[in-house]
């Protein structure tokens, strides 16, 4: 059949999914991305990129200037205890790596270099997988109905695909004792907070404060508490927004005011921490690529594994000619030891750990010799020895026939 002729189905238009859809499109493939959310999500916390491995590939994407110039700068963090009190200053290349950017911002970029190769269907989603010796046949939510040749989860810890086609997610997702959220705020003054972000620690808990450095008006904040596995409605923010300020309820500082502010949060993210353990990345025709396959939800470096695991997801089917087994059994074997070194540890223990976990964190990271230290080690766990697939000279964007109803099939 030859690459022009192979269709793939994307899940998810956040990062892998934009990231995977312009790679497959350089090679070649015809691909379809779709997505739940009806544009794309504006927004979200920071994200980063560390290391020589990460930077190759958003260079050879042609998005690492793109970035550069959306960069935050950074965010220094302080954290101090009830009263206001300095316990830890830690520089801003701790949390943001070389590059930091917001997650929205970044969306943006690779939506835009992705479009002239892949077609987008936003405010839909699968319902449905079947796979046969002719394909993976496709029911969408919305009714329309195809056949592809493949199908990628790019959809995230809460991966739609990884369920259809793997199983439910209690078997692959683990609790790590901790839930986080994030959102924004208008900046206000009296806090003492200028550059980065400043938050209060109490046993269990923390919750931060910090400037948009693209826009001085706004703040974002974020918070994370220990509890064990919550039952919630993953789309109620009410109910979301009730069990943050039960978690926080009590504690001093500037934690009041900031809880004031979460009743007009329009944008609120909310999730437990928690990490995902897939045995085999792939089923049939199926595969996942991203947190969906060995994602953790804070501090497992997700955004630059998904980057890296697309460029090598496309690159091995584009090698293998399309032949799905070959290609999804090399591309595990190059990223899982990667991947699995990338999301070890518990963001969650670091930023809110017990009464003696947070003096010791706070006495270990003042040294300048173990932070310097920790930094190096960080860069070591992001490198890996990337493949340099050929891409089509010149390039030529292709566009997939319109989705078709279950009537027209």
């Amino acid at each position: 059949m030859g690459l022009k002729g192979k269709k793939v189905l994307i899940s998810g238009a956040s990062i892998a999914g934009p990231a995977l859809a312009y790679w497959l499109g350089r090679h070649g493939f015809e691909v379809t991305v779709v997505e739940l959310a009806p544009s794309l999500r504006e927004g979200g916390q920071a994200v980063d990129f560390r290391g020589d491995t990460h930077l190759t590939v958003l260079e050879r994407m042609g998005v690492l200037d793109d970035l550069r110039r959306l960069r935050t700068g950074g965010s220094p963090m302080v954290f101090v205890d009830e009263k206001g009190e300095t316990g830890l200053r830690l520089p801003a290349d701790f949390a943001g790596g070389d590059i930091e950017v917001l997650r929205g911002d970044l969306a943006r970029v690779l939506y835009e270099h992705s479009l002239p190769y892949a077609d987008y269907l936003f405010g839909d989603s699968i319902s449905e997988l079947r796979q046969d010796a002719d394909g993976v046949h496709v029911r969408f939510r919305s009714g329309g109905a195809r056949t592809f040749d493949l199908v990628i989860g790019a959809d995230g810890l809460h991966s739609n695909v990884r369920r259809l086609a793997f199983g439910p997610e209690e078997q692959y997702v683990s609790h790590l004792g901790y839930y986080a959220a994030t959102w924004s705020l208008p900046n206000y003054r009296g806090l003492g907070f200028g550059e980065g972000s400043v938050g209060v620690n109490v046993p269990g808990r923390f919750m931060s404060v910090g400037t948009d450095n693209r826009n001085p008006q706004k703040a974002g904040a974020f918070c994370v508490f220990a509890a064990d596995r919550l039952t919630y409605d993953r789309h109620d923010q009410e109910q979301q927004k009730a069990i943050i300020a039960e978690a926080f309820a009590g504690v001093g500082w500037d934690v009041p005011r900031l809880l004031a502010t979460l009743k007009d949060a329009d944008e609120l993210y909310f999730d437990s921490i928690s990490r995902a353990d897939v045995p085999t990345w792939s089923n049939g025709r199926v595969a996942l690529v991203g947190d969906a396959a060995c994602g953790a939800t804070i501090g497992g470096m997700g955004t630059g594994i998904g980057i890296v695991a697309a460029y090598v997801l496309a690159g091995e089917l584009a090698a293998a000619d399309g032949d799905h087994a070959t290609a999804f059994t090399r591309y595990e074997h190059l990223l899982r030891d990667y991947a699995q070194g990338c999301q070890k540890g518990n963001a969650g223990k670091f930023l809110a750990p017990g009464k003696l976990g947070i003096r010791i964190r706070n006495w270990m990271l003042s040294r300048p010799r173990i932070l310097n230290w920790m930094l190096e080690e960080g860069k070591k766990v992001t490198s890996l020895d990337l493949p340099d697939y050929r891409l089509p000279r010149p390039a030529q964007p292709s566009k997939p026939v319109p989705l078709l109803t279950a009537s027209q099939l």
